[in-house]
């Protein structure tokens, strides 16, 4: 079984890879993407996987560890292996936000909000599909986890998690990777 955590840019998907290491899950990464300001603790990505579509075996690797598999990529999964997909939720408005700051601290241009509401229709589209999508794979279980869910209760979270998993993961140590001065971006009240 290849654990994979996924979800849009900017959704969490880095604390999950985060917390299930912690929790005892062998990441597979390959360092490329160092830590910033934008993810002081590390991206913990692996670059070969943004050829999935042209070369879907490089997943093959994962096997019985976890990997970052970016939403947009999910469909690309070879259909003969078995995943486990943790998939980040977060409010769009914080999203686009966070994608504003980072951006901003790259020293690269800001979209206008006017920009910001197509993209927000797209990612909204994006994500209907592809939860339609995964809704009907048989070789793939989805848990769903919501961003602001793990800031209120990350005990209660991780639980859920290594039981969706059925692995006997350290749910303290995967809760102590939640650190609440790190939601920079906030849903918009």
């Amino acid at each position: 079984m290849i654990t994979v955590v996924s979800g849009l840019p900017r959704s969490g998907t880095s604390l999950m890879m985060q917390m299930l290491t912690a929790g005892g899950i062998e990441p597979l990464t390959d360092g490329q993407r160092a830590a910033d300001a934008n993810n002081p603790r590390g991206y913990y990505e692996l670059e070969s996987v943004k050829s999935l579509a042209k070369n879907a075996e490089v997943i093959a690797a994962a096997e019985g560890k976890v990997v970052k598999v970016i939403s947009s990529l999910l469909m690309f999964l070879p259909t003969h292996n078995q995943y486990r997909i943790v998939f980040m939720c977060r409010p769009l408005d914080e999203v686009l936000s966070s994608q504003d700051r980072m951006l901003e601290r790259l020293g690269k241009e800001i979209p206008s909000t006017t920009k910001n509401e197509p993209m927000a229709k797209a990612f909204e589209q994006h994500l209907k599909q592809i939860r339609g999508w995964l809704s009907e794979q048989p070789n793939m279980a989805v848990h769903y986890v919501d961003y602001s869910a793990i800031l209120e209760d990350a005990h209660r979270q991780a639980s859920a998690i290594s039981n969706f998993l059925d692995l006997e993961l350290d749910v303290d140590a995967m809760t102590r990777k939640v650190e609440h001065s790190l939601h920079r971006e906030k849903a918009r009240a």
